[in-house]
């Protein structure tokens, strides 16, 4: 079907899904423009957010990645598209239920910036695959994403490693998609095992970055063995959940496909 689309796509057709990482990678091989979008295929552009954020680019360009708002289909807030930095605090506070019991408390849960609604423009630390915008250059810099990832964490890995490049990542307001992705608890619950394991993949990767940055920040990933033993805590726990609700859903099978075919994001370049 895309091969016959009017725009005349280039498709890669690939017989076993090797990942969202690998994928992206392998098709921003083909990319000619100044930037490459990552959009996921669970998601409808709203009032030309594509054309927005590519002009909120060209006015934050020291920013070199950029993000947009994401809601879901009733037009609630998803708060998925950017987040903060993964640090001991924010942990503990995840493992003890602080975040759950104060969830728009920027103390409680700093890495999703608490109650914040995306609605300024706002310096992140990491902005969601799902709508992700950068630099050519600075992706071919890069690599693109790190194979290690299969799913979930590359965005996370890819932004800390940018950040060495001067890289300052940006989300806007003005540039909204609507992403269905993660809209039950079932898969939020799956998402989340395999999202802080993920993360736990990055922790120690980031100290090979620790000289560009500021003390207080090398303090941060100093600490990376407890973040290590706190990640897989959490993780240890959100399988408890994930399983729980699989077991008393028939549809689990049908939420394992959802999360395979963020291996099918679309690859776009401007």
């Amino acid at each position: 079907m895309l091969a016959n689309h009017p725009a005349q796509p280039h498709v890669i057709a690939l017989s076993d899904n090797i990942g969202f990482a690998r994928a992206n990678t392998l098709a921003a091989k083909s990319a000619r423009g100044r930037y490459i979008l990552l959009l996921n295929p669970d998601t409808v552009v709203l009032d030309g957010a594509i054309d927005r954020l590519v002009a909120f680019a060209r006015a934050q360009p020291q920013a070199r990645i950029w993000g947009g708002r994401t809601v879901f289909a009733d037009g609630s807030l998803n708060p998925s598209s950017c987040w903060g930095r993964m640090t001991p605090w924010n942990l503990i506070c995840r493992a003890t239920g602080l975040t759950g019991v104060f969830p728009n408390s920027e103390l409680f849960n700093s890495e999703a910036f608490g109650g914040w609604p995306r609605d300024t423009v706002r310096q992140v630390d990491f902005v969601s695959g799902c709508f992700f915008l950068i630099e050519k250059d600075l992706w071919d810099r890069l690599g693109g994403f790190d194979a290690l990832f299969f799913i979930y964490g590359e965005e996370a890995d890819l932004c800390l490693r940018a950040h060495a490049f001067g890289a300052k990542p940006m989300v806007t307001p003005h540039a909204t998609i609507i992403h269905y992705g993660g809209a039950s608890e079932r898969a939020r619950a799956d998402k989340m095992v395999r999202l802080l394991s993920a993360k736990a993949s990055c922790v120690p990767r980031s100290r090979n970055s620790a000289a560009s940055r500021s003390a207080s920040n090398w303090r941060w990933a100093s600490s990376s063995a407890s973040m290590r033993c706190a990640c897989s805590l959490l993780t240890s726990c959100w399988t408890c959940i994930a399983r729980r609700a699989s077991a008393s859903s028939a549809s689990s099978e049908r939420a394992h496909a959802s999360f395979s075919n963020r291996s099918a994001s679309t690859c776009w370049y401007a």
